[in-house]
């Protein structure tokens, strides 16, 4: 899956090539995909009257509706009513509530059980320097440098309602982003050898010989190319140590710019 940059608007793109309508739909994907379940997305569900609406994803014999409006209330309204055999959900901004009867379809998966949530914390804060060298790009093969905005996606099972407190996780991801902001990146294996104060870098690359002696309190070597792929996972390596233990999985945003970046998931595993 990856976000994208269209006319000034961010559309959403899921892994099947699907144009999304909301962020909310995006993170369903993610969630659906995580969990190895395929999904139909605008799936038609047929009246008996041979009339039919498209809700917004098929899992299997179950049905998820994006609630964006006053006219998707009532669609998910008409399909429990007309047909109460469905078994559909619905998710949505709060501020659609007090408007819908059933709180825990609106709202919850089986809400008497435990519930797994997600929350995504995006904040101006939430950014790093950097300078990296990329050997295997003819035009990253020479020393250059970002400011790189990041997202996190927290997902675990919900305590109390919460995953875990929005301040809590701004806590513990700019904490994290301070082991590498101001760093330079570099793959370890083209360290050649190292002392106490310094790393040695040697490779040959496109734009010729590099032959690099740096600080080692400024740099910060990778176990593979320093890519926007490789930066996120290694955020979330720096992350996950400090969840709490209701905390299952990480996602981590990582731009490069405006409009091009990348998008790591991964489940965490403690003890």
């Amino acid at each position: 899956m990856e976000r994208i940059e269209l006319d000034r608007d961010v559309r959403y793109i899921d892994g099947n090539g699907n144009l999304l309508r909301s962020r909310t739909e995006f993170a369903v994907t993610k969630m659906l995909s995580f969990l190895g379940q395929s999904y139909e997305y605008n799936a038609k569900v047929h009246f008996k009257d041979n009339t039919f609406v498209t809700i917004d994803f098929k899992t299997h014999d179950k049905y998820i509706e994006v609630i964006d409006s006053e006219d998707e209330i009532e669609k998910f309204k008409m399909v429990q009513r007309k047909l109460p055999e469905v078994n559909i959900i619905a998710l949505g901004h709060s501020k659609y509530a007090a408007k819908v009867k059933e709180l825990d379809s609106l709202f919850f998966f089986n809400s008497g059980e435990i519930q797994t949530g997600s929350i995504f914390i995006e904040d101006p804060s939430l950014a790093f320097d950097y300078a990296h060298i990329l050997p295997l790009v003819e035009k990253c093969s020479i020393l250059h440098g970002h400011t790189s905005s990041v997202i996190v996606e927290v997902i675990g099972e919900m305590k109390n309602n919460l995953v875990i407190d929005f301040g809590e996780a701004k806590r513990i991801i700019k904490e994290a982003l301070k082991n590498i902001d101001h760093k330079f990146f570099i793959n370890k294996k083209y360290l050649q050898r190292e002392d106490d104060a310094h790393y040695y870098i040697v490779f040959e690359g496109p734009k010729g010989y590099f032959n690099l002696q740096l600080p080692k309190l400024t740099t910060f070597l990778l176990p593979g190319e320093a890519t926007v792929e490789t930066l996120s996972t290694e955020i979330i390596k720096l992350l996950a140590p400090k969840m709490p233990a209701n905390v299952v999985a990480l996602g981590v945003y990582v731009y490069e710019g405006v409009n091009k970046g990348a998008h790591i998931i991964a489940e965490i595993k403690k003890g």
